[in-house]
């Protein structure tokens, strides 16, 4: 098998399926810091361009290219002829489905699952989930086996739900915790992370467990008063994901009767007024 794209996924994905049996005979690395990863994670295979890797993976190519990236790259491949029939082409794009490899024969594999570009992401593949959409689902299931996953399949017209779905929660978390770390480290806390870690990790299994039943805090209790003071505090470019959290907050903590309707009257009135002084 080939790799086009020595990136944080494609690297580790390669040295997985290498270190499951499937020989890796060349990569496609462009960067400085893919070379520097290829070399590290597939020492073994060659480092080539991207047709010549497809040339040389008579079984499986393995396309791991930004998502924007990908139907270029696919388009590219097939025009120089280093498509061939009898090979297989799978991606990784999580937004993508089968449509954007044409005529080629293949699969959408996107783990789920956040990736450094190190070695230790290999500890992190066996059990994961795989959103998988493809025609032929034996050989994909026996794929994702070797990988140590679980395949969920995804229809052709959910990827991009899928896909926001994962965005939304993993990227935009990140996000948000670093949004917190600020804030405290602003309130004058010199190790946010040690206050947050233990928070964080509750918030999350309890979330995971218990779904809307897991909302605590002054949104879900209708504290009006807090929020305003809240809201008085934060700073301008925190203050938008804040508001937009929090009507959210209120929509599902109303939604699942963990907040009266007429409790909520303050609080939206709150929030309202704070929108339009963001505006202002």
């Amino acid at each position: 098998m080939g790799v086009v794209g020595a990136g944080r996924v494609g690297a580790v994905l390669g040295a997985a399926l290498d270190a499951a049996g499937h020989r890796v005979v060349a990569a496609a690395a462009v960067s400085a810091a893919s070379r520097e990863r290829a070399a590290r994670l597939l020492p073994r295979a060659a480092i080539l361009p991207a047709d010549e890797v497809a040339r040389a993976a008579d079984d499986l190519l393995l396309l791991a290219v930004p998502d924007d990236a990908l139907a270029a790259v696919v388009a590219g491949l097939a025009t120089t002829g280093a498509l061939r029939p009898g090979q297989r082409v799978a991606h990784t794009s999580g937004a993508h489905g089968l449509a954007v490899l044409g005529d080629v024969e293949g699969l959408a594999l996107h783990p789920a699952m956040t990736f450094t570009g190190a070695g230790t992401d290999l500890d992190r593949l066996p059990g994961i989930a795989w959103g998988v959409t493809t025609a032929d689902r034996v050989f994909a299931a026996r794929l994702v086996a070797d990988l140590g996953g679980v395949p969920e399949w995804v229809a052709e017209d959910a990827r991009p739900m899928y896909h926001a779905a994962l965005a939304h929660g993993a990227n935009h978390l990140v996000t948000l915790v670093n949004e917190a770390a600020d804030l405290l480290r602003t309130a004058g806390i010199g190790d946010p992370s040690r206050v947050l870690s233990p928070l964080l990790h509750a918030a999350l299994d309890n979330a995971l467990r218990l779904g809307d039943a897991a909302l605590t805090g002054p949104v879900s209790r209708g504290d009006a008063g807090t929020v305003g003071k809240h809201l008085d505090r934060l700073p301008p470019e925190a203050t938008p994901a804040y508001l937009a959290l929090a009507r959210r907050t209120a929509d599902r903590a109303i939604a699942a009767g963990r907040l009266r309707p007429q409790d909520a009257t303050l609080l939206l009135d709150v929030l309202s007024r704070a929108d339009v002084r963001s505006v202002a």
